[in-house]
């Protein structure tokens, strides 16, 4: 086997505490740059997001939150002991109570109208997320529920803890700008996120090489699909981007 051929065999020989996780972000490149270092992030972590971009984000992920719990749901129903079963099920009491919470009262604050909350349009990225989350359960197993999963969660705890720690230069100011960020930068969605890895680790290390390029395409596609649903935000309805301080571009393209 080459050295060079981009299996997992490959990246690991030499490598004694090879990661898959590790390997599958690597082979996400440049969508796992793009997903956790990107215009919304910055702009989220400095304070200078603009409410309509931010308000648009989080309808599309509170829509997209009924089938990420399906899928968490799915992962609970084929995880292998009761142990994971455990860690799954308090997991899902952080969406549907907390985080729920949350969006609640930044859905308030952001003055959404209760049909934008209750029966949203579904933007394309966030039916190509909903797809992909559905698709990997429906005609896979365990491990391919975990290769969207792990990607899902571990790109927010990155560019969340990335904010928290000051790299974007200031920390915001509006409560559901700075909530957004504590929710995803904290020791308890930290450890979640190191045991989700780790269950991809065990996992995907134990499958056979040909599944295992299975979750690497399944990892890939879903950082490709965050990245652009970050991106996504800037865009209204009408087709224009929000420029950068707020306006909508009448070129439909960023300054």
């Amino acid at each position: 086997m080459s050295p060079s051929d981009g299996s997992f065999e490959a990246y690991a020989a030499d490598r004694s505490d090879a990661r898959v996780t590790e390997w599958l972000r690597d082979r996400a490149e440049p969508g796992w740059s793009a997903a956790v270092d990107n215009r919304f992030v910055r702009e989220l972590g400095a304070g200078e997001l603009d409410d309509e971009v931010f308000r648009r984000y989080l309808v599309q992920d509170y829509a997209f939150l009924d089938t990420l719990v399906g899928t968490f749901g799915h992962a609970v129903a084929t995880a292998p002991t009761m142990a994971a079963r455990s860690r799954l099920v308090g997991f899902l009491g952080v969406l549907t109570d907390e985080e729920n919470d949350y969006f609640e009262r930044s859905f308030e604050a952001l003055s959404v109208p209760e049909s934008d909350v209750r029966d949203p349009t579904h933007a394309p990225t966030t039916l190509a997320l909903e797809d992909l989350l559905e698709r990997a359960g429906r005609e896979g197993g365990y491990a391919e529920t975990l290769a969207v999963l792990v990607p899902a969660e571990w790109i927010y705890l990155e560019w969340a803890r990335s904010v928290a720690d000051g790299e974007s230069g200031s920390t915001p100011d509006r409560f559901y700008l700075a909530e957004w960020v504590d929710l995803h930068a904290n020791p308890e969605f930290e450890s979640f996120v190191e045991w989700l890895r780790s269950e991809l680790d065990r996992h995907g290390a134990a499958v056979s090489p040909r599944r295992r390029r299975r979750l690497d395409r399944l990892f890939s596609r879903t950082v490709e699909l965050e990245a652009a649903f970050f991106e996504a935000a800037f865009e209204a309805p009408d087709g224009r981007r929000t420029a950068p301080g707020g306006p909508l571009a009448d070129s439909g393209g960023e300054n």
